[in-house]
């Protein structure tokens, strides 16, 4: 049931699971893609939105953070959950998570090959999206199952890269207008009281993925320190900069022929407006690179948690092997690739555009981040109690990050959205469902399974 194969210890440090937080939160995809939509809903006080979105989330890590600096193993928050909840809850937090992280991946997939598409038709050439599909995933996969290091440190100089030719745009955008304070953002009596929990919406799904980096924890240095901080650095770090890149984006399209709702590529029509249309080309690479990024650092997370729920039998056991040089979880990592790219390919013949796609399966990814955020959130007192640590403060934390949990849980659903995304909920239900059934029917196959699950979860515990 447990397996001995073990991923390579103590190669991560603070700023590689930094990295792989801020690439799973891909502020590039909110400034490129996002922002336009978070506009349609709260108008110019967008920025109001993420702020809050930020606040709300940071209540959810204080919970994720109890675990984080208390124990660690790989696919950590799968793990958190099962100490505080139990075995089944877990296990269906964890799969979850699969559901996430392979909704990310595609958005990822999907995302590079747009800019992909749109920087070879500035040459005149053209590749089929399939392909450009395979590109991005086999790329990225061969990284994350050669080692976990270099994909970490590639991700972070891609999107280091790409956030810097960003905020390059909005300081231009600020200098040509003087750094005058744009009055229409801030006047209250313009604010859309109506509109600003669905505002909230977009801006938590937005922000999701900055838990990411507990799933390495075999893997980091000092993880007891280094995984919470990177935790609440990743999130605090992005949450400022959509505010700043919102503000900007909404005060340099004012006037515009078009509204900022309308237009598909905010960052190059910024670029012509600000009359540094050259940008509009590393703009482009930026965002591209930044998807693969994203991509890769979803592949690298959900193979870690498939690879723990591996261990523990409710996967085949060879979704539990570690590579014996590259000490990665291949297996894992490759089933994560290759459903990364048939789903986005069998979307696209059957139909579905590239950027309706990119739409689609990142609204699915976030039920599974809203359940495991939850699950994860409820264990935290539980599990301190065991401890014999729980505070007040602990239960208060609890009980308001459940309340602002259920802000986007209730908006994904009502009002009721158009087709097809009114039937997304019912699907996600329907793979919880399977899933529930499943992890249940291996616990009553095998009834001294959750024994050895329960040892090997006390074992990482005792090791930190």
């Amino acid at each position: 049931m447990i397996t001995s194969s073990r991923l390579k210890p103590n190669c991560l440090n603070f700023y590689e699971l930094l990295a792989q937080n801020i690439a799973l939160i891909s502020p590039t995809m909110t400034a490129a893609l996002i922002v336009p939509v978070m506009y349609s809903n709260t108008g110019d006080w967008s920025w109001l939105s993420y702020a809050l979105g930020t606040v709300m989330l940071l209540f959810v890590a204080y919970n994720l953070n109890q675990f984080a600096a208390r124990s660690t193993t790989s696919g950590s928050m799968y793990a958190y959950i099962c100490r505080g909840l139990g075995l089944t809850a877990g296990g269906i937090g964890g799969w979850a998570l699969i559901w996430a992280y392979l909704g990310i991946s595609m958005a990822g997939v999907t995302g590079f090959s747009i800019f992909a598409d749109t920087l070879l038709g500035m040459m005149g050439l053209h590749l089929p999206f399939i392909v450009l599909f395979a590109i991005c995933v086999t790329i990225g996969g061969f990284c994350a199952w050669k080692d976990v290091q270099f994909s970490l440190v590639l991700t972070l100089i891609l999107e280091g890269l790409s956030v810097s030719c960003i905020l390059l745009l909005c300081f231009i955008v600020l200098f040509q207008h003087h750094f005058v304070f744009d009055t229409p953002q801030v006047t209250v009596s313009a604010l859309p009281w109506s509109s600003v929990g669905l505002g909230v919406v977009v801006a938590i799904f937005s922000l999701v993925g900055f838990e990411s980096a507990t799933a390495f924890g075999d893997e980091a240095k000092n993880p007891l320190k280094s995984i919470p901080r990177a935790v609440s650095v990743s999130l605090i770090l992005a949450g400022l900069f959509f505010v700043f890149v919102t503000y900007v984006e909404v005060m340099g399209t004012r006037g515009y022929t078009t509204t900022l709702d309308q237009i598909d590529a905010p960052l190059n029509v910024l670029a012509q407006l600000s009359n540094v249309p050259l940008l509009a080309i590393p703009l482009s690479i930026g965002a591209m690179v930044s998807f693969f990024a994203l991509c890769m650092s979803c592949l690298n997370a959900g193979g870690r948690v498939i690879y723990a729920m591996g261990r523990h039998g409710i996967f085949h056991a060879a979704t539990a092997n570690a590579h014996k040089k590259n000490e990665t979880p291949h297996i894992a990592v490759i089933i994560m690739s290759l459903l990364a790219f048939l789903v986005p390919s069998a979307m696209y013949i059957g139909g579905v555009a590239p950027l309706d796609a990119f739409n689609d399966v990142g609204t699915c990814a976030a039920f599974g981040f809203i359940v495991a955020y939850g699950l994860v959130t409820l264990a935290a007192p539980v599990y301190l109690k065991r401890l014999g640590e729980m505070t007040a403060t602990h239960v208060v934390g609890c009980v308001a990050a459940m309340i602002l949990l259920a802000i986007p849980a209730v908006g994904s659903v009502y009002p009721i959205p158009d087709p097809p995304v009114q039937y997304f909920p019912y699907g996600f239900l329907v793979y919880m469902a399977i899933g529930i059934i499943w992890i249940m029917s291996v616990y009553k196959r095998t009834p001294k399974a959750a024994e050895a699950v329960q040892a090997d979860l006390n074992r990482s515990h005792a090791r930190v």
